[in-house]
């Protein structure tokens, strides 16, 4: 029989996951936007991410929208719990959205909109990741509603997740800038890939080796047999990408930096996905207990499948138009 509700879990782990891999470098670009020395250079960066930034955020409305659809439960629950990191979270985008049209359409006023730019994708990136390391940390459920406190998101964890965040987008945006521009620009953010790589990675060993110790499941997943055969492969894999992000950044090459921290954030979720499993919300609410009735899972299933592939396809054709380097005078080339 098929599960429904499994599917559509999976369904809206793939939207976060395309969310956070193609949002996160556009944000990175933002947060890296204090390293450019001068308007050209910031212009070229912006030009960078111009024609797909907004595309990017469609699947972080799918994932919202899905949660609410098919998981109310799990909604009701994790708004309350997170209420303010996603408010700000929601408004540092809002304020970075505007930056990206009126910075174009002043003078006077551009080092403001500038400024927007950088504090809406560095609390953007900050904010996603505090959420993130509340929900690793659990949270607290009682008669199938929140029952913790208002400030219960905020934590050394959750900092600390958020950090490694605003970190590792950072990354991804030096390995766009890498791919997408030619010249001191280039070379400068192939410079700092390699500070930013090594932070995401010890980053990424420290929150790893602190998540079994949030919750005795996820000590079960990574410490006990059979479950650490294959939860043993990823950290495998985060080294394999880990080698070929830096010999890339070595050899000087164009593409093989991006697509290395990119695979960073795809091993970094599989592992995630292994500790969560079958919860929704640890530690306690799970997939199928906050699922909503079979019927509304299989007619809203129905316009999913038609709508991810059209997604997919106008998201490979806006980048493929924009392959290529950015011209300082031209745009693309």
């Amino acid at each position: 029989m098929v599960d429904l509700a499994v599917i559509w879990a999976g369904l809206i782990a793939f939207a976060v996951l395309v969310y956070v891999i193609l949002d996160g470098f556009d944000l990175g670009v933002g947060i890296l936007f204090p390293f450019a020395r001068d308007t050209p250079e910031r212009d070229v960066m912006m030009n960078s991410v111009a024609p797909v930034w907004d595309g990017n955020e469609t699947w972080l409305i799918l994932g919202g929208g899905g949660l609410f659809a098919v998981f109310p439960l799990a909604y009701a629950v994790v708004m309350p719990a997170l209420y303010m990191p996603i408010v700000l979270m929601l408004l540092a985008l809002v304020f970075r959205g505007v930056a990206f049209e009126y910075r174009w359409r002043t003078q006077r006023w551009r080092r403001v909109w500038d400024a927007a730019f950088i504090g809406g994708s560095t609390v953007a990136a900050l904010c996603q990741g505090i959420a993130l390391g509340a929900l690793v940390q659990g949270i607290e459920i009682e008669n199938r509603a929140y029952a913790g406190g208002w400030w219960d998101w905020l934590t050394p964890f959750s900092l600390l997740t958020g950090v490694a965040l605003v970190v590792g987008y950072a990354l991804l945006g030096a390995t766009w800038l890498v791919m997408k521009t030619e010249g001191d620009l280039q070379a400068r953010m192939r410079r700092l890939a390699w500070p930013l790589g090594l932070g995401t990675l010890a980053l990424i060993g420290v929150v790893s080796l602190l998540t079994p110790f949030q919750d005795a499941v996820y000590f079960q997943r990574w410490f006990t047999f059979p479950a650490a055969l294959y939860s043993g492969a990823v950290p495998v894999l985060l080294l394999i990408a880990a080698i070929v992000l830096f010999r890339g950044l070595h050899r000087e090459g164009d593409h093989a930096p991006f697509l290395a921290s990119l695979a960073l954030f795809v091993f970094s979720f599989i592992g995630l996905g292994i500790s969560f499993y079958p919860y929704i919300v640890p530690p306690s609410l799970s997939i199928r207990a906050a699922a909503a009735p079979e019927s509304s899972l299989a007619f809203t299933l129905v316009g999913t499948a038609i709508l991810i592939p059209l997604i997919l396809g106008y998201t490979a054709y806006a980048y493929w138009v924009f392959r290529g380097k950015v011209d300082p005078d031209e745009g693309y080339h």
